[in-house]
């Protein structure tokens, strides 16, 4: 029964030709013909990384695909269908060229015969099975940075935009193209209109080939059914369309034209959708009852058909296993071997993709405005405005008016100064590239931006809070506080104060960039580095030991601290050191331990400090998404 299957019409249409699936995909350029062939996969041991090493975790190796094979043609749809752990989301990357390397992925994945390549890349959209979005954008915004970025200055502005309504409209998004998309504590649209944003990122520079991971799944049956109808009319339209899914209802399945099912790595069926269960019943193995087509053929990649024993799984499966060896591999290895690509190869028009689509400049005001608009929000909240203003007028009222003989008050309250200017901007940074880091990565497999212009926007966009906090803090605080009450003295400790919250910040963006892949670490790293550097300032410890006291030089916060002492005090100033005695301020133990002296040099290592860390963050930020 199996082999006259594939002998007739399985076969058939397996074998038929090329040019008979070309007929209604003239219209779209650069058809594409996807090729695996023995795709061999397995994970080296994973480690976790450390600030100066990587520790293992996993010393074991494991196999997750082994040898699977199989082509899809431009107008067709592929569903990759298998359990949880058959490898469908490792074969969808190797596709899509997401593996990195850290793993070991053998055989060959072609592209109209070709490998792939930046020109490749560039027809080839990829739906990740996460999506990932910033949530404070609408809908038509995403797409329309997505266009800009991501469409050629071939096109205007206008022919842009329409494209974005072209994609919005094919893809049925018109009714919530201004809501936001939200997240995971902030309402925005359905899980099926995120899906579709995803998809529709992919489709504005209309890829020929296109792979979705898990595009059904969180979703209700409606709305999955729906998302694969627009599939397939995308597959209808000329692409060459793959996704996996887990467990499709019985209305999907029917949708299916080809079904790849794996197990445990392997390959139990690769071919028309229509013929599925008349070959497993060929062979032996066909549905008891009613039942789900998909639930039928899970259950055959978990080993159970049948009520039998969990003994016998593992023999169910060796036994489907050998069938697929015996009747379809053969079948599938001949049509990769005798398929011929008959598309006109016209790579050499896509030459432009092989750099990115847009000038430095319009990447890095495009990432500007999109910043600005996503994290305006955030920024200037009611919540941290409030809680910058209950923290200045508590500082304030504690040091209200200092009498002008109380010199430890007032060198207390410049203490204060170094932790509320260091720490908070520092914390804030240390959160950016990690929060970032799966949007660079997907828009940099994307060739959207160079990583350069997003470096340079994210400083300017972090720049305005980052500055108005210390700003807010040291106005109000400085005049409450009793401190010299001219505007010359105020104007030269608020300059002094916002450079060194911008040094505080270039170093938590230096250790945010070096531990992007860890977060925890990232917190735990740089508060252990701020306290260091605030503890060797010369505040708390004025007897150093001789064979560290050379820190305090690589301490940015004891260079302000010597340039806010010098904003209020001059060494020949008098104070009051007892009842009716009076001191010179340079014999002060603070004063005297940290000096008054060499301001100018202390104002010219600060701005050194501030282009270096950044320059270190810039670099180690690129040599970690290198290795991504």
């Amino acid at each position: 029964m199996a082999s006259e299957i594939l002998n007739t019409s399985f076969h058939q249409e397996m074998m038929q030709p090329v040019e008979a699936k070309l007929n209604i995909y003239m219209k779209l350029n650069s058809p594409v013909t996807l090729k695996f062939e023995d795709i061999v996969h397995k994970t080296k041991p994973s480690k976790r990384e450390g600030f100066f090493f990587k520790k293992e975790i996993n010393s074991e190796e494991r196999l997750i695909l082994k040898g699977i094979s199989g082509i899809v043609f431009p107008g067709e749809l592929l569903a990759i269908l298998g359990p949880s752990g058959s490898g469908k989301s490792t074969l969808i990357n190797a596709l899509g060229g997401k593996l990195n390397d850290s793993n070991i992925t053998k055989g060959t994945i072609t592209y109209n015969g070709k490998p792939l390549s930046k020109s490749v890349k560039q027809n080839l959209g990829f739906v990740a099975q996460h999506d990932i979005f910033y949530p404070h954008l609408s809908v038509n915004e995403t797409l329309v940075f997505s266009a800009l970025l991501r469409l050629p200055n071939s096109l205007s502005k206008q022919e842009k935009m329409l494209k974005v309504k072209e994609v919005i409209d094919e893809l049925d998004l018109n009714h919530c193209k201004d809501t936001i998309i939200g997240g995971p504590l902030l309402r925005g649209v359905s899980g099926g209109e995120r899906k579709r944003v995803s998809i529709g990122q992919e489709l504005l520079t209309n890829p020929s080939l296109l792979l979705v991971d898990e595009a059904t799944t969180g979703l209700d049956s409606t709305i999955a059914r729906k998302l694969v109808m627009n599939l397939c009319e995308l597959a209808k339209g000329g692409r060459t369309v793959v996704m996996t899914i887990h467990q499709p209802s019985s209305k999907l399945f029917h949708m299916f034209q080809k079904i790849l099912l794996l197990s445990d790595g392997n390959g139990m069926y690769f071919g028309k959708g229509d013929y599925v269960l008349d070959y497993f019943s060929g062979i032996g193995y066909a549905p008891l009852v009613a039942m789900n087509p998909t639930d039928f053929l899970l259950d055959l990649a978990n080993g159970i058909y049948s009520g039998n024993s969990e003994e016998d799984t593992e023999t169910t499966k060796q036994e489907l296993v050998s069938a697929f060896e015996s009747n379809l591999a053969y079948q599938v290895k001949t049509e990769l071997q005798n398929s011929m690509v008959l598309f006109h190869d016209d790579s050499s028009k896509h030459e432009i993709f092989d750099h990115y689509c847009t000038t430095w400049w319009e990447q890095f005001t495009i990432l500007l405005r999109r910043g600005f608009k996503e994290k305006k929000h955030e920024q200037f909240s009611v919540h941290k405005i409030c809680h910058v203003f209950a923290l200045s007028f508590s500082a304030g009222l504690l040091w209200w008016h200092s009498k002008p003989g109380h010199i430890k008050d007032k060198v207390g309250l410049l203490f204060y100064y170094t932790q509320f200017c260091g720490f908070i901007p520092m914390v804030q940074s240390l959160f950016t590239f990690p929060e970032d880091r799966a949007m660079i990565i997907k828009e940099r497999s994307s060739c959207m931006y160079r990583l350069s212009s997003y470096f340079i926007a994210s400083n300017v966009i972090d720049l305005p809070v980052q500055l108005f906090m210390p700003t807010l803090f040291i106005t109000i605080t400085y005049w409450m506080g009793g401190l010299k009450a001219n505007a010359s003295n105020f104007f030269q400790t608020l300059s002094v104060s916002l450079l060194y919250a911008m040094v505080s910040q270039s170093i938590g963006q230096a250790i945010s960039a070096m531990l992007v892949n860890n977060p925890k670490l990232v917190v735990t790293s740089g508060s252990l580095i701020m306290t260091l550097l605030v503890l060797t300032n010369g505040y708390f410890i004025q007897n150093m030991p001789a064979f560290l006291s050379w820190i305090k030089y690589l301490s940015h916060s004891y260079y302000y601290n010597k340039l806010l002492l010098g904003s209020q005090f001059k060494e020949d100033n008098i104070y009051s050191c007892g009842e009716n005695v009076t001191c010179l301020v340079g014999n002060y133990p603070t004063i005297k331990h940290i000096g008054l002296d060499k301001q100018g040099m202390s104002v010219a290592v600060l701005v050194a400090m501030l282009v270096g860390y950044r320059i270190i963050a810039y670099f180690a930020l690129m040599v970690r998404m290198t290795r991504n």
